[in-house]
């Protein structure tokens, strides 16, 4: 555990490093891997320290697999993947019962959501059967296999991928299962010099290779229990019901954001104030992650998708006319 020092216990470790410091190590860790992109390490730590999880949405090659698989490692958890295909069935990822002849039994055969980092790898090329297993585990952090329920690990978080380009022999998500993401992102190009940089990193050996756990699970644990004590003024709360308030009334949406947009960026917030050195949250929190948690939760009128507007525009353009409650004008 390199940030942590190596010769201190781990109840002296929680006691001296603030969390702050300890999620700064994470993400400088991971960035070792993903060069140049640390808002969006930012954003995908802040999911996990939100107790949420994470949608990331772009085009092959970007580093999307390898963002969860950098991220698992740095916090020294267990990291499974599980590549959706149309094949693929809801016992391959809760896992199933299997009569066991010495002992006259069925016995559990745990599948790869049994993690604590989970990858759902292009999970939109599943079944919508398929992609429904996953709503149990992500919101109540169990699975219920053949009437028997099993509980997850902690800390536990979904990162889920997607193609945004090929739609050819894929299933769109449902609305339900967007709303069980508390972020969608995406990662980006990098820009010529950090693509320099990615080529020169990786002339003789991928840095995933040497990559070390900067934390462990209990340190996580630690950080969600630390985003509960963070402060939100009442100003803040009242500009965060506000926007989500708004997306109910645009003219371009047909269905606004519901009430869990609203708590999952309360969630957010506190733990990018951490990630920010701060114990309390400011309305530049609140701007920073309104698009990454509430425009996946938008659905857009008719008229407006004809025309070619986004999700993402119309949360642009909240941010731009819903004033923060209290501040000047």
């Amino acid at each position: 555990m390199p940030i942590l020092g190596g010769v201190l216990s781990e109840e002296s470790v929680q006691e001296t490093i603030s969390p702050s410091t300890i999620a700064r190590g994470i993400v400088e860790n991971v960035s070792r891997v993903i060069v140049g992109k640390t808002g969006v390490i930012e954003q995908a730590l802040a999911a996990l320290m939100a107790r949420g999880h994470l949608l990331v949405e772009d085009v092959p090659g970007v580093g999307k697999t390898m963002l969860a698989k950098s991220l698992a490692t740095s916090i020294g958890c267990q990291f499974r993947r599980i590549q959706f295909t149309p094949d693929l069935l809801p016992s391959d990822i809760a896992g199933l019962s299997v009569y066991n002849q010495a002992t006259g039994e069925f016995e559990f055969r745990p599948g790869p959501i049994m993690s604590e980092v989970v990858l759902a790898d292009e999970i939109n090329r599943a079944t919508p059967k398929t992609q429904s297993a996953l709503l149990e585990a992500m919101e109540e952090l169990q699975v219920t296999v053949d009437g028997a329920t099993h509980f997850l690990q902690h800390p536990f978080v979904v990162v889920a991928t997607q193609n945004p380009i090929e739609y050819e022999g894929t299933f769109p998500l449902p609305e339900a299962q967007l709303d069980r993401f508390l972020m969608r992102i995406s990662i980006g190009y990098p820009d010529f010099d950090e693509e320099i940089s990615v080529i020169d990193q990786q002339e003789q050996v991928h840095p995933i290779e040497n990559l070390e756990a900067a934390a462990t699970p209990a340190d996580i644990i630690a950080l969600q229990n630390a985003c509960t004590d963070v402060y939100v003024d009442r100003a803040v709360r009242e500009y965060i019901v506000g926007l989500t308030d708004a997306t109910r009334h645009h003219r371009d949406v047909a269905l606004g954001a519901s009430p869990r947009a609203s708590l999952g960026l309360f969630r957010a917030v506190r733990a990018m104030a951490i990630l920010k050195e701060r114990d309390y949250v400011i309305p530049d929190d609140v701007k920073d992650l309104a698009v990454p948690v509430t425009a996946h939760r938008v659905i857009l009128s008719p008229s407006a998708r004809m025309r070619g507007v986004r999700a993402t525009d119309v949360i642009t353009d909240l941010l731009n006319t819903v004033a923060v409650p209290g501040a000047a004008r």
